[in-house]
């Protein structure tokens, strides 16, 4: 059912989908890839992603998801519990938690 990861020390993280991690509270912050690749996916130029999608960082030294209303990821669906873009999903999102550790 989820994906099995490995990392640093042996720690083993199996994802359930179930977008508990996209509920944390904190900043997701994005690589000019990472932007890059959700534009492409949403099939929009990158700086309209950024415009539409980011918000400059706590510490202004570059750019994070934007949150909904409620605190959760911008691109979180409640129902199915799903991420939007799941295949440009950005590095921080594709490491949690095994680089967390």
């Amino acid at each position: 059912m989820g994906n099995r990861e490995s990392g640093a020390n042996g720690y083993e993280f199996s994802c359930k989908r179930c977008g508990n991690c996209c509920r944390h509270a904190g900043e997701v912050r994005l690589t000019v890839a990472d932007v890059d690749a959700i534009a492409a996916l949403l099939e929009i130029d990158a700086r309209t992603c950024a415009d539409r999608y980011t918000r400059l960082r706590g510490d202004r030294c570059g750019v994070s998801l934007r949150d909904r209303e409620d605190g959760v990821c911008i691109f979180f669906e409640d129902d199915p519990a799903a991420c939007r873009i799941h295949a440009a999903k950005p590095f921080q999102c594709r490491s949690f938690p095994v680089a967390w550790r």
